[in-house]
């Protein structure tokens, strides 16, 4: 069984025993968290989508990780004018474990 859940702006495939990257979310690491905006299910035959969602499916996961990806640079240049400007950013995430999905009852 597979759901697509929404989470910080994006959408994600998952199944039981996946983990995945998603952006920073609340909690601390070994909280369970509960993703409800279920935007499709499906087993091999079955596949139900929402209008948006799936009324009632929710998708159950556990916290592994809350840490900060690897730095990129921005660079900005203007060419023969002097001008540069070097900033650097780390975007926060969590790294979370499917570990059940429920499907609306």
């Amino acid at each position: 069984m597979y759901a697509v859940v929404k989470t910080g702006g994006k959408q994600y495939r998952v199944s039981k025993g996946d983990s995945l990257k998603v952006e920073k979310l609340t909690g601390n690491v070994g909280d369970e968290i509960r993703f409800d905006e279920v935007l499709m299910i499906g087993d091999t035959d079955d596949v139900k989508v929402g209008t948006p969602q799936v009324t009632g499916a929710s998708v159950s996961a556990r916290i592994l990780e809350q840490d900060r990806s690897k730095k990129i640079i921005v660079f900005k240049f203007k060419r023969r004018k002097g001008y540069k400007k070097a900033r650097g950013h780390r975007q926060a995430y969590t790294r979370v474990e499917i570990t059940d999905i429920q499907p609306s009852a």
